[in-house]
């Protein structure tokens, strides 16, 4: 396990803080995510109040931005404005002491003062955001908070992340989200210290970002027909639809949400899915297909392998469309690095497709792996020639891995830790713990969607397995994929709070994570979210049911719960459970003739989770599935 190399600053920065007295304290007494790396808590407090003024180095514009980043997040619910004065009692203070690094910082809370000390400005920004997670829970109200006492504690706390690389992935493909939703995206994830915003624009049903030099590809693949219901269920385009579902961001609107996203000092980074997930572009620009090219969108049904949806590699047409799409996205994007994608690319279509096959016998390839191989290292060409670098799903790596791909491990951990060995940049982000579309409780309980990833599993994420060096793990990141997202409020639903689990493992590091500690943490933070009307999810709280047979092929159901201290009842009698139901002490076994299964949680004689209720048949059947992980903690 990769450890920290904290450098904890010399005995003369910890002088001169004696306003209050101080003791070493578990990171629950203020309920903190990410948990800083060093927290020492005192008996007195600061009281924010409208005399409160910032003292800072005017002449530094980033300052003055996080200045005012930080009036606008208290002065709804305070109802009075911060100004930057002379002699403020708030003080952002930059130092020559690299040991702070690029983002770490030093918040010292007195009785009469508060200052936050940084190397970079970043450093400040992330002492902002511990700050406003120790005032009370009603500063994210949106609307003036009256009889609130605006107390911080005399706090000292020393931190900064374990990982570079802390971040979330927004899929804006397969369902639309807006623009001012976006925005709302990346400022949530700022606020628990996060940094990256990896932005998924184009998919197989939609492309959805403005290129002026080939405008069919919004005109075209940014809309489709509208559907509801369950993702490759729905019924295809039929001839003559009106295609009114979609958007797109035009090259303003990301200017907009770069701006916004510099303020909080997280880095976007965009993904053009290719060579396969094409389908909206070949609908657009159907000469760039193999064979026949598909003539619609794609809005949910089944389409792989029977439609077309990854771009000829035998075309030179191809390589100009993509240096036409990358040259516009490299002049719009800052960041050094732009995705590509790589990922479940179909090759049936290569196979079959005469120009593919002369690609393949021209450039002594044997195989459409090694297609796919050659058409990643032309873009990572491309992108060097703009002064970029490339990142791609791990199936970069089947064929060859381009020279100086940086590669995003999703299958698992292997194509991390062979590439890491490699000597290539690796950012982690394996199913089991980092994708936040999965079920993360008890799936009929739970929107529609597959496999299981639960709050425990993110918590329990280590970036950084024993065999690999860990300088080549870059850190990593959660993946909300919206096939069975279609609004922002069941994207807030879907990320939280497993994106605080995250944001605690890639900043604390995973060998400070506790469990046990950590939840009583998430559930402070519910009652943050409720005042900021944030969604999320209360799966945590709902039983986890295990049924398995017995060496004696009997049917045994073990219940259990995230958090562990829950009263759990249950019922085979087709009642609801409560707390005057019987309480499950011991794995249970099915009594004759039983056709239901009724569970619920308690918590202080009170439920807290959902009944959930299963039938006898469900039971046999997920006992019968060996690979089924829905019990899995």
């Amino acid at each position: 396990m990769k450890k920290l190399l904290f450098i904890f600053f010399t005995a003369g920065l910890i002088q001169g803080f004696s306003s209050c007295s101080h003791k070493d304290t578990p990171d629950n007494a203020l309920a903190l995510i990410p948990q800083p790396q060093e927290m020492k808590v005192g008996t007195d407090h600061f009281k924010l109040t409208r005399r409160a003024a910032i003292t800072l180095d005017t002449s530094n514009p980033q300052l003055i931005g996080i200045a005012r980043y930080f009036n606008n997040k208290v002065a709804p619910a305070t109802g009075f404005e911060i100004p930057v004065e002379k002699h403020g009692n708030i003080e952002f203070k930059l130092t020559d002491n690299t040991a702070f690094g690029a983002e770490g910082y030093r918040l010292q809370v007195k009785h009469g003062d508060i200052i936050i000390t940084a190397h970079q400005p970043t450093g400040i920004f992330y002492g902002i955001q511990t700050l406003l997670q120790m005032l009370p829970p009603e500063i994210k109200n949106s609307q003036k908070q009256k009889g609130i006492d605006w107390t911080v504690p005399c706090t000292d706390i020393t931190d900064k992340p374990q990982f570079a690389w802390r971040g979330l992935m927004l899929d804006v493909s397969r369902h639309w989200f807006t623009k001012e939703e976006v925005k709302k995206y990346i400022d949530e994830l700022a606020e628990y210290k996060m940094n990256v915003f990896h932005w998924h624009l184009t998919d197989d049903q939609g492309w959805r970002l403005e290129i002026k030099s080939l405008p069919r590809l919004t005109e075209v693949g940014a809309w489709r027909a509208p559907r509801v219901g369950q993702w490759w269920q729905r019924a295809p385009q039929q001839p003559g639809e009106e295609t009114t579902y979609g958007g797109f961001y035009t090259q303003e609107d990301v200017k907009e949400v770069l701006a916004y996203a510099a303020e909080r000092y997280v880095r976007v980074i965009p993904e053009i899915d290719v060579p396969g997930h094409s389908l909206a572009a070949l609908v657009a620009y159907p000469d760039l297909a193999c064979m026949k090219a598909p003539s619609a969108v794609g809005v949910g049904n089944k389409f792989y392998g029977e439609d077309e949806n990854t771009l000829c590699v035998g075309k030179d047409a191809t390589f100009e469309f993509m240096d036409k799409v990358l040259t516009e996205v490299a002049a719009l994007f800052p960041d050094e690095y732009i995705h590509i994608g790589g990922d479940e690319c179909f090759k049936g279509f290569w196979h079959k497709c005469p120009r593919c096959q002369a690609r393949m016998k021209a450039e002594n390839l044997k195989n459409e792996n090694e297609l796919q191989s050659y058409f990643i290292h032309r873009m990572e060409s491309i992108l060097k020639e703009k002064g970029k670098k490339l990142i791609g799903w791990d199936e970069i790596i089947d064929g060859g891995l381009a020279p100086d791909a940086t590669v995003m491990s999703w299958r698992g951990m292997e194509g991390g830790i062979k590439s890491a060995k490699a000597g290539h940049h690796v950012i982690m982000t394996p199913t089991e713990h980092c994708y936040i579309d999965l079920w993360q409780g008890e799936p009929s309980v739970e929107p529609d969607t597959y496999s299981m990833c639960r709050l425990k599993d993110s918590y329990s994420f280590n970036p950084v397995p024993d065999s690999v060096p860990a300088k080549m793990i870059l850190g990593g990141q959660g993946n909300l994929w919206a096939e069975s997202v279609p609004t922002f409020r069941h994207a807030e639903y879907m990320t939280w709070p497993r994106g605080w689990a995250l944001a605690e493992v890639l900043w604390t590091g995973p060998s400070k994570t506790d469990w046990d500690r950590f939840w009583p943490r998430v559930e402070r933070h519910f009652v943050r979210a409720d005042q900021a009307q944030i969604n999320y999810a209360r799966s945590m709280y709902n039983a986890i049911v295990t049924p398995y047979y017995t060496e004696d092929g009997v049917l045994e159901i073990k219940l259990d719960s995230e958090p562990g201290n829950l009263d759990i009842y249950y019922t085979f009698d087709n009642t609801d459970p409560d707390n005057f139901t019987p309480k499950y002490e011991a794995p249970l076994r099915i009594p004759k003739n039983a056709t239901w299964l009724r569970i619920v949680t308690y918590r202080d004689n009170k439920p807290i989770g959902k009944v959930i209720t299963l039938t006898i048949k469900e039971l046999e059947k997920r006992a019968d599935n060996t690979r089924h992980v829905v019990g899995n903690l």
